[in-house]
């Protein structure tokens, strides 16, 4: 069975084909900058690269120009849209109404449409590609496999702001998390590895990227995570402020910044980007740091900081942590950073090897002492890959 699976965005495409339930990548590509010029496509087959320079004013086009890669290029990965047997489409927000994975009805459709303003940016880029899928792949099923879902387990008492009651009520503003699908794979990767059973195994997920965030799970379900009504919460990252005294806005609206200035300086222009005023890349910072630089030294022990805190406060939420799960950009690559957010948290028995932290590589592997009553492990994410199961377990019934 052929599942595949899209991620469209605001102006761009990126799609991948699984042989399931072998869960074999077959091919994947991506078309970048829709609406703008310069639009191109990207395809990888084995070892065949495929680029082709091409108009794509709409998202149409950019199908258009998917499903001739598909087809037609030097690397074609299928013969004819009818090898395709379900398609898993990544949607950023499902609010409060689904807790998993689902078939793409009308019903589907228009919760989605709901849920635009909670997610202005995102979902209408993925119901862009919904409806275009459902055009060209007609009859073939598709499955939403949206962001939030794995966050709706977390009890009120992590999800309810201290706001007053009606602003939940008249307009859902709650915390709803997201890399829910990034958390719950490499959660499921770890329980593999480690040989433990999800019902009596406690996991604190750190995926840390130019987004990151952190997922505190227990028993398998999420209890609490660091992104809260929008991806701006939690952590200080690439470009995002993270968790900051609310009264910093009023303050510097008196002195002037509109209130379009202040969100596109928290979004686009704060986190490591901002502090370090060098970039919002964590290789950049550390070489500025190994030569002296010390806003990225600042820059890079702040986000050590934020980090070491949220792990602290998700391990005094539960009554025991057994593993410990870094992923994402930062998380993989980021020998130094594990490290410094792993130093003295000996406390709450996190036991960093420092030989193993070095030579773990692009493979799941095991960081910490043997003696650590915190299993530490570097798992690389794979939300395409997620997507692909979730689609595959769908369409085929759970065969």
């Amino acid at each position: 069975m052929k599942i595949l699976v899209i991620n469209c965005g605001s102006s761009s495409l990126k799609y991948e084909v699984y042989q399931m339930p072998e869960q074999i990548s077959l091919g994947k590509g991506q078309v970048e900058r829709i609406g703008q010029e310069n639009s191109f496509l990207n395809q990888e087959c084995g070892d065949i690269t495929f680029h082709q320079d091409k108009a794509a004013p709409t998202h149409k086009e950019a199908f258009e120009m998917m499903i001739d890669a598909l087809l037609n290029s030097p690397c074609k990965i299928i013969d004819s849209p009818e090898e395709i047997s379900g398609i898993g489409h990544r949607v950023v927000h499902g609010g409060e109404d689904y807790a998993s994975s689902v078939i793409i009805d009308d019903k589907v459709v228009k919760a989605i449409e709901d849920n635009i303003e909670l997610a202005p940016l995102h979902n209408p880029p993925n119901l862009i590609g919904i409806r275009q899928s459902r055009e060209i792949f007609k009859g073939i099923p598709q499955v939403a496999v949206f962001d939030t879902s794995f966050h709706q387990t977390m009890p009120p008492s992590a999800y309810l702001y201290g706001l007053p009651r009606e602003l939940y009520d008249k307009y859902r503003i709650r915390r709803y998390g997201f890399h829910g699908t990034s958390h719950r794979y490499v959660t499921n990767v770890a329980l593999q590895l480690t040989k433990r059973s999800l019902e009596n195994t406690n996991l604190i997920t750190c995926h840390l990227g130019n987004g990151a965030s952190i997922t505190a799970i227990q028993d398998g379900v999420s209890i609490d995570t660091s992104m809260g009504f929008t991806p701006l919460e939690g952590l200080m990252m690439g470009t995002r402020c993270g968790d900051l005294d609310p009264s910093i806005l009023f303050y510097l609206e008196e002195r002037g910044y509109s209130m379009k200035e202040l969100n596109v300086m928290l979004n686009k222009k704060s986190g490591m980007l901002g502090l370090s005023g060098i970039s919002s890349d964590l290789r950049d910072l550390e070489a500025a740091a190994e030569e002296g630089n010390q806003n990225a030294i600042q820059t890079l022990d702040a986000f050590a900081h934020r980090v070491k805190k949220y792990i602290g406060a998700y391990a005094a939420c539960m009554i025991k942590v057994d593993l410990l799960v870094f992923t994402g950009g930062i998380g993989e690559n980021g020998v130094k950073m594990r490290h410094r957010i792993c130093n003295r948290l000996e406390n709450i028995g996190i036991h960093i090897h420092p030989e193993l932290n070095r030579e773990v590589g692009s493979q799941p592997g095991v960081i910490s002492k043997a003696y650590s009553p915190v299993t530490i492990l570097v798992i690389p994410t794979n939300e395409e890959l997620q997507i692909a199961m979730d689609t595959h377990e769908l369409v085929s019934g759970g065969c």
